[in-house]
């Protein structure tokens, strides 16, 4: 039996909707860290520990979502709602509502439609 892993990185508020669904391996990630060398060093904080210089972004993920497996969704992005992000998906921007985004950075493919209906897709096997 696989093992389902949702990893949740939350420096910051993670705002995840209603009936929101989500496959194997997501990761919400609100952590940002300076690209400069310099600003990324450890350093000894007025507290005397040593610490770093990481910020967050929060996350919001709307009601009626799908957010397919291996996805990883980046600090200040808000996903619309009802839309679905692919598989493999690294989402670094926001995301409007009622779309198909996938993709590295992900994307709008499309508007999801009354044509991706389940019962108008003659291709699927039935059980």
């Amino acid at each position: 039996m696989p093992i389902t892993i949702l990893c949740v990185l939350d420096v910051c508020p993670v705002t995840i909707g209603d009936d929101v669904m989500m496959g194997c391996n997501v990761s919400l990630m609100t952590p940002i860290h300076p690209l400069l060398f310099e600003e990324r060093k450890h350093y000894v904080n007025a507290h005397g520990r040593l610490t770093d210089r990481e910020y967050a972004k929060p996350i919001v993920i709307e009601a009626g979502c799908w957010i397919a497996s291996n996805v990883v969704i980046c600090g200040g992005v808000t996903i619309g709602s009802e839309s679905v992000i692919g598989a493999g998906s690294v989402v670094t921007k926001d995301i409007p509502r009622g779309v198909f985004a996938a993709g590295n950075p992900c994307r709008v493919i499309r508007k999801i439609t009354i044509e991706d209906s389940i019962y108008r897709q003659k291709d699927l096997l039935q059980r």
